[in-house]
């Protein structure tokens, strides 16, 4: 489901009136928002056919603890919703016997940390593969971030209003030849999802 409905894109969208291209407007807003999941490093959720940034069940795999810091696991995916299971097996079978008990452990979702309590006995292996998590991640749809919803909506207009001049580099008007804006994501799209993207992104 996209974070971003219809009716909110339209507010950047002033010039169309009426319901008659919304069904299109719903589809730019899908692949818009896949496109973005995408560049913040969101894999396919679990069943998934199409990449999104709402909230949905992920299986996850990480090496090893953050470094310096063995009772800190970064997962690779942020925002944490709520964590399922996280197993530590350096021999991937992931049976009960290497499961976490989740009252073992702390959440910091904002930042996707996992993070073992002082008194906990339990620890996170270093191999492979080594830590399997199982959980929701992503951003609500009741109540997503306001940035993430303006980028959202700035990129889907952009490529909106594009639509009539596709392929063209310049135009002519009135006598006169205007340079079109390039197609790729606009610089302030840019700098807001800066600090969504996952730590296995690369910048």
């Amino acid at each position: 489901m996209s974070l971003v409905s219809v009716s909110v894109l339209k507010e950047y969208l002033p010039e169309i009136q009426g319901s008659s291209i919304d069904a299109d407007l719903t589809s730019l807003i899908a692949r818009v928002e896949g496109f973005i999941a995408r560049y913040l490093g969101f894999p396919l959720a679990d069943s998934a056919t199409s990449y999104g940034l709402d909230s949905s069940t992920y299986t996850l795999f990480a090496d090893k603890p953050m470094y310096g810091l063995e009772y800190v696991l970064q997962s690779p995916l942020k925002p944490i919703i709520s964590i399922t299971s996280i197993h530590s097996d350096v021999n991937r079978v992931y049976g009960s016997d290497t499961l976490i008990e989740g009252s073992q452990y702390e959440i910091d979702k904002e930042l996707g940390r996992i993070i073992l309590k002082d008194v906990s006995p339990d620890s996170f292996d270093t191999g492979f593969r080594a830590i399997k998590i199982v959980g929701s991640f992503g951003f609500s749809t009741s109540n997503p971030p306001s940035d993430l919803v303006h980028a959202i909506c700035v990129y889907c207009s952009h490529l909106q209003r594009a639509k009539s001049n596709q392929g063209n580099v310049s135009i002519t008007q009135r006598n006169s030849t205007v340079t079109l804006s390039p197609r790729t994501m606009p610089l302030e799209v840019r700098e807001i999802l800066r600090g969504y993207r996952n730590v296995s992104t690369i910048f």
